[in-house]
């Protein structure tokens, strides 16, 4: 990639966390391409369509919360590796208004350009559960599933103006569902 355009698609990237930020995964293109400085016409070029802008967006933070799970699973108990990810992981959903709903059609369409990073997500929390369960701290009916369903639920609560006060209490509501006291 010549200079320049790594120059223009890093600002679109940028531009696109910031608007993405403010007002959600469903922000205008037009106003993220007029924050970049750059054309519409250029942020076609690096991404000809909302979901490859969103899969490099959100790329970066999916695979660094799949790596935290390996992290988590190699050096703390599995009560505590699936407690501290799934906070982690609320926190993520959290920045992006919306994104819980295209990760959950990303999941189901295996052509989407988020599915891979979406499924190594929902693996990587799968681990975390069953070494929970194995460990006889975490409820024996769930899967990873599940979890992710779970996960993508407090995200929609966050996401919603009328339940985001709730969703830190109802986080912790579910967190005890799912993983027994210790």
């Amino acid at each position: 990639m010549r200079a320049d355009a790594r120059v223009n698609r890093d600002q679109i990237l940028a531009a696109a966390h910031q608007v993405v930020t403010e007002e959600g995964a469903d922000a205008s293109l037009r106003d993220i391409a007029r924050r970049a400085e750059v054309g519409l016409a250029t942020l076609f070029r690096h991404f000809p369509a909302r979901e490859d802008l969103m899969e490099a967006l959100l790329r970066a933070s999916l695979e660094t919360l799949t790596a935290k799970a390996a992290e988590l699973e190699a050096s703390a108990s599995p009560h505590e590796a699936l407690a501290v990810w799934l906070r982690d992981a609320i926190a993520f959903l959290r920045i992006y208004n919306g994104v819980v709903a295209m990760m959950a059609t990303a999941l189901a369409d295996s052509t989407s350009a988020l599915h891979a990073s979406c499924d190594r997500l929902r693996s990587a929390g799968a681990r975390l559960l069953r070494g929970a369960q194995a460990q006889g701290t975490a409820r024996s009916d769930l899967d990873g599933d599940d979890l992710f369903a779970l996960l993508g639920a407090l995200g929609w609560i966050g996401d919603q103006s009328a339940f985001a006060s709730r969703a830190g209490r109802l986080s912790e509501i579910i967190f005890e569902a799912v993983i027994a006291k210790r």
